[in-house]
């Protein structure tokens, strides 16, 4: 995949041969206080094929151990730079430092639906019962 650095900016990694996501990392400190977010533009450049999207996913580590999250989309034909949103949970303020992975890049292929209004769906087993539904 092509890849185009700002000054500072690191290239993303996948840690382990088998991985999914690849590791972006801050260019910069930060510090993100309690129930607030930050957005640290990565300096990332990437050119994601047609057909393929861009999923910011957080970092597990960082999501079980500091209650930090991120989530994104970046389409095809986004050059821009990434930029992650971080969103603190926790009851500490959290300081990343130059260099610390803060989020992945998963790259995925994508199915686009063709959308058709209708007047009903069809029924089935669930219908619509959702959050919780299915028990504990």
């Amino acid at each position: 995949m092509k890849v185009v650095l700002d000054p500072g900016a690191f290239m993303p990694e996948y840690a382990h041969d088998q991985d999914a996501g690849a590791d972006l990392r801050s260019p910069v400190n930060a510090v993100i206080h309690p129930h607030r977010s930050t957005t640290i533009d990565t300096g990332v450049h990437v050119e994601i094929p047609a057909g393929m999207v861009g999923m910011l996913k957080s970092k597990s580590g960082l999501n079980v151990h500091f209650n930090i999250v991120s989530e994104g989309v970046i389409d095809a034909g986004y050059t821009g730079s990434i930029r992650v949103k971080l969103y603190n949970h926790g009851f500490d303020a959290f300081r990343v430092h130059r260099g610390d992975k803060i989020s992945q890049l998963v790259i995925m292929p994508v199915h686009h639906a063709a959308f058709e209004q209708v007047d009903s769906l069809e029924e089935t087993e669930r219908g619509n019962g959702g959050f919780g539904s299915t028990g504990r």
